[in-house]
């Protein structure tokens, strides 16, 4: 006949409960990196998806010198992976260039639609990750030898407004263009934005003398502004780069206008 002593149930009983909180705790933390997680969180992104009007995104990425450090382009990457996402998620088409001196010195990295065959949401929903792991991996590729095919003189990065008007005249309904500029902002080709400090009003009225292409509907993100590879640049020039981008953007008449100085732009 066995004895069970009190104090050893309590220690039995302490230990089973230690472990059913551990793995608890474990497969919460784990939840996000799951496939069932994976499937949530793009079931979400497709919940907020417009089938009228799938997104047309548009990725470019200012090349030049004061744009390029290891570290941007971590930051970079890591900005562009949920852009990828969620254009898979709502079957759209994804368009990414590096530019530096005008609008014809670009080099693409990549270019075509994300969209994925299933009988079902929840099966085309369990390709995504696979899609987006690709295609990140093919723009990790091409990123560096794209930038060092660019032209060296200066940075229009204004001139990205027509190419971005001019591709999705091309591409067409049903598209919506979400287009987002990746640059520190700092353009010296036609006017010199790194030499000047504008306040509100100079910045609207420096963006009136663009001649920009009308962005309907579109949403514009300009991220990046002041994030360069030397120095920091003084804060008073990096709001008037913020004031100026904002002022262009709405003068294309986009329907969303976001200018950042960080690349976490979000969904």
């Amino acid at each position: 006949m066995h004895v069970f002593r009190l104090s050893t149930l309590c220690r039995w009983t302490a230990q089973f409960t230690t472990l059913v909180v551990l793995t608890a705790i474990t497969s919460a933390c784990g939840a996000s990196s799951s496939p069932q997680g994976e499937l949530a969180e793009n079931q979400q992104i497709l919940a907020t998806c417009d089938p009228a009007a799938p997104p047309a995104s548009f990725i470019q990425l200012d090349g030049t010198d004061s744009n390029n450090s290891a570290a941007i382009a971590e930051e970079r990457m890591a900005a562009i992976e949920p852009i990828v996402q969620e254009t898979a998620v709502c079957s759209g088409h994804l368009r990414i260039v590096a530019f530096s001196v005008s609008s014809a010195a670009t080099a693409v990295l990549f270019d075509g639609p994300l969209h994925l065959d299933g009988a079902t949401d929840n099966a085309r929903l369990k390709r995504v990750p696979a899609l987006v792991s690709h295609v990140m991996g093919e723009i990790k590729k091409e990123y560096e030898p794209a930038i060092a095919a660019l032209p060296l003189g200066g940075s229009d990065v204004t001139a990205m407004y027509r190419l971005a008007g001019e591709w999705i005249d091309q591409l067409g309904d049903p598209f919506r263009l979400r287009l987002y500029l990746f640059t520190d902002g700092i353009q010296n080709v036609g006017v010199d934005l790194g030499s000047q400090i504008l306040t509100d009003q100079a910045a609207t009225e420096l963006a009136d003398t663009f001649d920009v292409p009308q962005l309907l509907g579109a949403s514009v993100t300009v991220a990046g502004l002041g994030r360069v590879a030397g120095p920091p640049l003084p804060s008073a020039l990096v709001e008037g780069l913020i004031s100026f981008y904002n002022a262009l953007c709405k003068r294309a008449k986009a329907a969303h206008c976001v200018s950042v100085t960080d690349y976490s732009v979000g969904r």
